[in-house]
Order: C-alpha cells, then sequence, then structure tokens
C-alpha cells in the first residue's frame, strides 16, 4: 500500500517537529490543532490545515496523534473511530496510558483499521534534526507499512511487540529521565557548595559512570540558566503519574517513584502547569541560596548531527 497523504494532529513543541520532517520528506501532510496559529510555519513549508477532525481524516490514509494527555488523545480520537475504515492506519505518538492505547486500539479494530503505537524519546533537539529514536507497539505487518514515515521521523526504531508494551517502556524512560534530573540537580549543588567549577563538574560527570543522556543534555540549560527544554511540569507530573500507577497496579513497593512524584507536584503547585521541568532545580537553587551557572553552556539544545537513515533497531536473540 502506498500511503502519500498523511494526517497530524497535535502541533505542539515535538509535534510540530515531526509533522515538520514529513513535510521535508515529501508527503503530503493534513494537520490540524486546537489553535490554528500553530500551524502557520507548517502551512508555509507545504501543510495543509483542515478545521476540524472531521475535515482531515477523509483525507489520508495514515494518521499520526501527538498530544499532551491521555484524555486529549481519548477525545480526538472518539471523533476519528467513525470514520476510520480498512484502508486507515492510526499511529500515536504520544506518552500515554496502555490501559487507553489498549481500549482506543479495540475500537479502531473494530473498524478494521490498523493501529501503532510509536512514542518518540530524545529530545526536541533529536526530533527537529529527525534523528529521535522511536518505540513501536502493534503487529510486524502495520511496523513495516509505517517504517517510510517512521524513517522520516526518527532514527533509532524499536519494535517492541503488541499494542501496550511500547506506552510502558516510553513511561519507563521518562521515569528514568526524570529521577535523573533530580540526582543531577542534587550532585551539581554538592560540587557547586564545596567548590569545584561547574565546567569541571560538568565534563567530570561526562566522562564518568555516572553519566548519562540527560546530563548531556538537560545539565547544559539548568548550567547556562535558560532552562530550556521545552518540557513542562504538568507533562513530567503526567509520566510520573503513569508510572507511578504501573508500580501499584503491580504491587511494586517503589518508594523512589512515589517521593519523586511528590517532589514534582510540589514544584508544579509553586510554579505552574507550565514551568519547564527542569525549573525543579530552580527550586533547589533557591533554597540553597545558590545558583548553577557556568560560562559556555546554550540556552537551547542543538542536535548538531545531520539527519541519519532510519534502522530498526534489532534485538539480540
Amino acid at each position: 500500500m502506498s500511503d502519500t497523504n498523511i494526517g497530524f494532529v497535535g502541533l505542539g513543541n515535538v509535534g510540530s517537529k515531526v509533522a515538520n520532517n514529513i513535510i521535508s520528506n515529501g508527503y503530503k501532510l493534513y494537520i490540524h490543532d486546537l489553535d490554528e496559529k500553530k500551524s502557520k510555519n507548517l502551512v508555509s513549508k507545504g501543510g495543509i490545515f483542515c478545521n476540524s477532525i472531521e475535515e482531515l481524516v477523509p483525507k489520508v490514509s495514515i494518521l499520526i496523534t501527538c498530544l499532551p494527555s491521555p484524555k486529549s488523545v481519548k477525545d480526538v480520537l472518539l471523533k476519528c473511530i467513525p470514520l476510520f475504515n480498512e484502508s486507515h492506519l492510526w499511529i500515536e505518538m504520544s506518552t500515554t496510558d496502555e490501559h487507553d492505547m489498549k481500549y482506543l486500539s479495540e475500537l479502531v479494530f473494530d473498524k478494521k483499521a490498523e493501529v501503532l503505537e510509536a512514542p518518540i524519546t530524545g529530545g526536541q533537539h533529536r526530533a527537529e534534526s529527525g534523528n529521535i529514536s522511536i518505540l513501536v507497539g502493534g503487529s510486524r505487518e502495520s511496523f513495516e507499512r509505517s517504517f517510510p514515515i517512521l524513517s522520516c521521523i526518527g532514527h533509532q526504531i524499536l519494535h517492541c511487540g503488541e499494542i501496550g508494551k511500547a506506552s510502558t517502556l516510553k513511561v519507563v524512560t521518562n521515569y528514568l529521565a526524570s529521577i535523573n534530573l533530580l540526582a543531577l540537580g542534587e550532585a551539581l549543588m554538592v560540587c557547586k557548595k564545596y567548590g569545584i567549577d561547574l565546567k569541571t563538574a560538568f565534563e567530570g560527570i561526562k566522562i564518568s559512570s555516572g553519566n548519562s543522556f540527560v546530563h548531556e543534555t538537560e545539565s547544559q540549560v539548568i548550567l547556562n540558566g535558560s532552562y530550556n527544554v521545552g518540557f513542562t511540569m504538568d507533562l513530567v507530573c503526567k509520566d510520573v503519574g503513569l508510572f507511578d500507577k504501573l508500580t501499584k497496579k503491580y504491587q511494586i513497593p517503589a518508594e523512589l517513584s512515589s517521593l519523586m512524584l511528590e517532589i514534582f507536584q510540589k514544584g508544579r503547585d509553586k510554579l505552574g502547569d507550565r514551568a519547564l521541568s527542569t525549573s525543579i532545580v530552580k527550586l533547589l537553587e533557591d533554597k540553597c541560596s545558590e545558583n548553577l551557572r557556568a560560562k559556555g553552556f546554550p540556552a537551547y539544545l542543538v542536535d548538531h548531527e545531520n539527519k541519519k537513515d532510519g534502522v530498526e533497531v534489532i534485538k539480540n536473540d
């Protein structure tokens, strides 16, 4: 099947960058967002804005959603499902609840359409360059059908198995990133209080066993003082909450999960929903009457690597 007409719903910080890469690869992209102003840049590059879901779905064979919450995903899909038929493939790229994903998938399957969950991970800078990683859940057949599109969007693409597994793995990876952010704030503060130059601390952590993707990216904008990762408090609370929900479902005595959720919820209460998630470190700075600043770090992250071809990550048997 040749899928040349693609639909994309959700033009937020990440979605707009993903959509741009699809347009750049020559696809006809129909776009929709509740805020039409978010579409202007994409329309100037060839995207076609649709005023409603009902207008968009009949024009496309693949529909991609990239939305901020499980509720918004559900709200959009319940409008789409009556319009689906056997030619449609729905690809959900948000970080969402695996239970909701399974429920919505069954409704889509009832319309003889196909479903994939394909949450993306790796930060906005890699979403912009097209080098982001993609975790995919769903049938092998749908995975292979979607691969040309996914290759436009990302570099490393992992087929995780059936619906629910990629969503759960994405929640796990976001949990790990969030807990690493908290640990890095405390680690850098110890270095500052001891008198270790923070550029030296950054490089020391980077070459050590304590290094991480979060350190190499988010520590830079913290040390700059912009905190600009494009990820907000409401989203981190949602993601950590989804992880905490899983620990309770499987009766795992996860002490860190509940503590981290409490910390981020306090940060959200103090700073607001749309405060940057990295601002949780700013609260630590305020409590310690110190700032974690060093010269030479960027205000925002850029992926300086050229776009790499999409490749399937092969699991060792």
